[in-house]
């Protein structure tokens, strides 16, 4: 790797209340090559996290409240000096010696993840059900096989992140959301193996609370996006049921539901041009 490409990284970490783990990621990161910057953003920490980090000599930016997930790495990538970034997490959960493979492949890609699916894989037996739920969805909606849909390992360009910052939120879903924005928008990603360690201290992950807002998120971004995805489905089920109904009046009961057919076959066709406006819309805006 030539210096120019060597001095082009920055690797944002997010930490809150990472006081007891952080130290030693942050020498993993030291140790891959002296030439990148590291710039942890300590997220309204109440522990001693950011003390920690100072003593390791890396740079931290404090909020002063806590502000999120994804708030803290929209602050990182801001901050970052280099036009390429990796995000990784302060629980050590992930291997970040494999971080150069990752960035070698921004040579030819826009996004490289870190996929969870290697042989050592910790992934709570209580999330995997939400989470494989969850990436079905997303692999329907987008389109795409999509491996890992919420890796916290990843590198990507900073240009092509910065534009889609005004849909990215402040919470958990962030990598979810960039994964799906980028595939939606025919960005180019691809998809590396890795393990997944258990992490140091307590879980941020509120299970059920987020699994729920990740679901919602996968489909306010595809409607952002792709809203055809959504309303031709839903005209699609509509349109079946009336004519089910239909059918099943006409030969099993007295009379017609002829009301019940014609609102849902009325509803039918509005969710169709809804969708069908929505993707103009979304074209003629010329969207990322």
């Amino acid at each position: 790797m030539s210096d120019e490409r060597r001095c082009a990284v920055s690797i944002v970490v997010p930490a809150y209340n990472e006081e007891r783990g952080i130290g030693p990621v942050l020498e993993e990161l030291k140790r891959l090559d002296p030439a990148w910057e590291i710039l942890v953003v300590d997220d309204g920490s109440s522990d001693g996290t950011a003390a920690e980090v100072e003593r390791h000599g890396v740079r931290v930016i404090r909020h002063k409240t806590n502000r999120g997930y994804g708030a803290s790495l929209k602050t990182g990538i801001r901050a970052a000096r280099s036009p390429w970034i990796v995000i990784t997490d302060a629980d050590g959960t992930y291997p970040n010696e494999r971080i150069p493979e990752l960035v070698r492949g921004l040579v030819e890609n826009d996004m490289v993840v870190g996929a969870r699916v290697g042989k050592n894989v910790a992934i709570p037996l209580i999330r995997r059900p939400a989470k494989w739920a969850l990436n079905a969805l997303a692999n329907y909606l987008s389109e795409t096989k999509i491996p890992d849909l919420n890796s916290g390992l990843r590198a990507f360009r900073k240009d092509e992140v910065v534009r889609f910052f005004d849909i990215l939120p402040s919470g958990f879903s962030f990598t979810t959301t960039i994964t799906l924005a980028f595939h939606v928008n025919d960005r180019f990603v691809d998809y590396i193996p890795v393990d997944y360690h258990k992490r140091e201290g307590k879980s941020k992950i509120k299970p059920i609370q987020d699994t729920l807002n990740f679901t919602a998120l996968i489909l306010r971004t595809i409607l952002y996006f792709r809203p055809l995805k959504i309303f031709l489905p839903l005209a699609g089920f509509l349109a079946l049921a009336g004519v089910g109904i239909l059918i099943y009046s006409w030969k099993f009961t007295p009379r017609v539901m002829d009301a019940s057919v014609s609102i849902l076959l009325v509803s039918a066709v509005q969710m169709a041009a809804i969708g069908l406006l929505a993707d103009l819309i979304d074209k003629r805006s010329g969207r990322a």
